[in-house]
């Protein structure tokens, strides 16, 4: 068993560390990590608000009367720029790259990536086109069959139907409450 006064091999130093100082210490990195790690996500919101504004032109030639798209830069644990709801520009892991994805019902595709501000308004670009094509090919109303006169004829045989099993009903009560008076009496 060592004695408290015994050399620390650690340290180097006499005495005991005292839980004070190593909790201190502790701190200390925590806070310098967390300085560096608010660092980088400061640049990476500064990187999509530049994308932000080179986007500008495309969005005022959007259609006042399309509402597909609502473009914001999200803070959180990973800033985001939303295109629409489903698309977004997100930084790369060395946090130069911007990524364009999609979120699908298959997972999370990659429409393209790229360490230019101009390649990437390019591709936001195309993808603005395509969903609003989309969009327009949504809007268009097939024709669907013609209506004729069949229909009330429908609605007057199921409302003929009800009534006949409304008053096979009502007959059978009435045979059962005569079979069961007459069985009784």
């Amino acid at each position: 068993m060592a004695e408290q006064g015994a050399p620390n091999d650690k340290a180097g130093t006499t005495g005991p560390v005292r839980l004070r100082d190593a909790l201190r210490k502790a701190r200390i990195e925590a806070a310098d990590r967390t300085g560096v790690v608010v660092d980088l996500r400061d640049a990476e919101v500064a990187r999509l608000e530049i994308l932000h504004e080179a986007l500008d032109p495309l969005f005022a030639e959007i259609p006042a009367d399309v509402d597909l798209f609502d473009r914001g830069i999200s803070q959180g644990d990973t800033p985001r720029l939303w295109i629409d709801a489903v698309a977004h520009v997100s930084m790369g892991r060395d946090k130069r790259i911007y990524r364009f994805t999609q979120d699908t019902r298959f997972g999370r595709i990659l429409l393209a990536e790229s360490r230019e501000v101009p390649a990437m308004v390019d591709a936001v670009t195309d993808y603005i086109a395509r969903r609003m094509i989309e969009r327009e090919h949504a809007m268009v109303v097939t024709p669907g069959p013609a209506v004729t006169a069949a229909a009330p004829a429908g609605r007057n045989r199921t409302a003929w139907t009800f009534a006949a099993g409304f008053v096979a009903g009502l007959a059978a009560l009435f045979i059962l409450a005569l079979v069961m008076a007459l069985r009784g009496g």
